[in-house]
């Protein structure tokens, strides 16, 4: 099992090769992995920035808190792109999403070969609503749908009023089902109890489901 940080920022549209080309020259020389880190993904939403970090296990266990080898280096040569989203932000840490749900199925039937599909699906979640939308996940999880479709795993986060969905899918399960899962009723009845506390990011060009989901401009994984 892979444990991720959500880091959400503000990037200048537009910026995305050249924020992925930085983190492409120290990803190669230095090595995050004696960190813990195994790899990394940036994805770009709108004015967004989010940064995936996946670790071999959660760093509160495993005591590897510190940062990226070039921490201060990195974020000096992508201050003029990448910016703090949050109204609160006071530190770097102020920029970590909230992990409030997550769920892996109980036995996982996919083949170990088997590779593993990430969507990164953005909105807007309204204040204190993250028990309410933990609820109605909690509830579908629950029953037979997501083994069905080949989730592999789910995990949600909040910062400000930014709501950001990580769904995990087998590669064959997510070609199948590439823009056809929100044709089936029982996700039109997900959605419908979600909009009392999930809204698209931004109103104006949303037209469908696949309009809310971000996308990744750069992928760095761990050899060793």
């Amino acid at each position: 099992m892979v444990f991720r940080n959500v880091i959400v920022c503000h990037m200048v549209p537009g910026s995305d090769d050249i924020v992925g080309d930085v983190f492409g020259y120290y990803d190669k020389s230095t090595r995050p992995q004696d960190l813990g880190v195994i790899g990394r993904r940036l994805l770009s939403f709108h004015d967004l920035y989010i940064h995936v970090i996946e670790r071999r296990e959660d760093p509160r266990i495993s005591g590897q808190t510190r940062g990226l080898p070039a921490f201060q280096k990195i974020a000096e040569a992508i201050a003029p792109y990448v910016t703090p989203y949050p109204k609160y932000w006071k530190n770097p840490s102020d920029s970590v999403a909230k992990e409030f749900y997550s769920w892996v199925p109980e036995e996982d039937s996919a083949p170990e070969s088997a590779g593993r599909n990430l969507t990164v699906i953005i909105g807007r979640i309204k204040p204190g609503a993250e028990p309410d939308v933990a609820r109605v996940f909690g509830e579908s999880d629950a029953g037979s749908l997501p083994v069905q479709l080949g989730v592999t795993g789910r995990w949600l986060y909040s910062i400000d009023d930014v709501y950001v969905h990580l769904l995990e899918r087998t590669d064959a399960a997510a070609a199948d089902g590439a823009g056809q899962d929100h044709e089936q009723p029982v996700f039109a009845k997900i959605m419908a109890e979600l909009s009392p506390y999930i809204s698209p990011y931004n109103p104006e060009t949303w037209r469908g489901p696949e309009d809310s989901v971000a996308k990744e401009f750069y992928r760095w994984q761990a050899e060793d």
